[in-house]
């Protein structure tokens, strides 16, 4: 057994992406059911983030949404799921930060990127060791992790901080690096 018991995944909630990111997005909700873990997103019910949180409700996963109020009227609810509505977008990271023992990434924009770049901030800073994954297929990531390399390259961030995360293409992949990643930090 890995330990981990709870996945947060970060991702995008626009609908009008490449439809291989939003099957990419069901393959991880059920994925991430059948393994019996807790998924744990950012509360909406559009883009890849209504499609991973519905497919792994529909496939028998427990599932938190955190949701701030303001968006609710924008991103709606996934109903048949336990949801935190909350005030603030800060309070609904530090929720989905403390809900989980690891990190799925998916494709996602800005809020993505902000949410994930916040919680490798803290890895950087002692703060935690839960291991990331990001999932994507096309190389959606990659540039990403060139501009890790050239950070860690620099000097401002040592080497080890590539063990934290992981560059995959398949919820399988991604699921096993977390698991690996997360044994070996404990």
């Amino acid at each position: 057994m890995s330990g981990i018991q709870s996945v947060t995944v970060y991702c995008g909630s626009s609908n009008s992406v490449d439809a291989s990111y939003l099957d990419l997005a069901r393959d991880l909700g059920q994925t991430v059911a059948k393994r019996g873990w807790r998924l744990v997103y950012g509360g909406g019910n559009v883009g890849l983030m209504g499609q991973v949180a519905s497919s792994a409700h529909a496939a028998g996963g427990t599932v938190l949404g955190v949701m701030p109020s303001f968006l609710r009227s924008v991103e709606g609810i996934l109903e048949g799921v336990e949801h935190q509505i909350v005030e603030t977008m800060h309070e609904r990271k530090q929720i989905l930060f403390d809900e989980a023992d690891a990190f799925v990434v998916l494709p996602g924009g800005i809020g993505t990127l902000e949410e994930a770049v916040e919680t490798l901030s803290w890895a950087k800073l002692s703060l935690h060791r839960k291991p990331m994954a990001f999932l994507a297929t096309n190389g959606y990531w990659r540039p990403f992790f060139h501009l890790i390399d050239h950070v860690i390259d620099g000097g401002f961030a040592p080497e080890s901080f590539r063990d934290l995360i992981a560059e995959t293409s398949t919820s399988q992949q991604a699921l096993e690096a977390l698991e690996d990643r997360f044994v070996a930090l404990d």
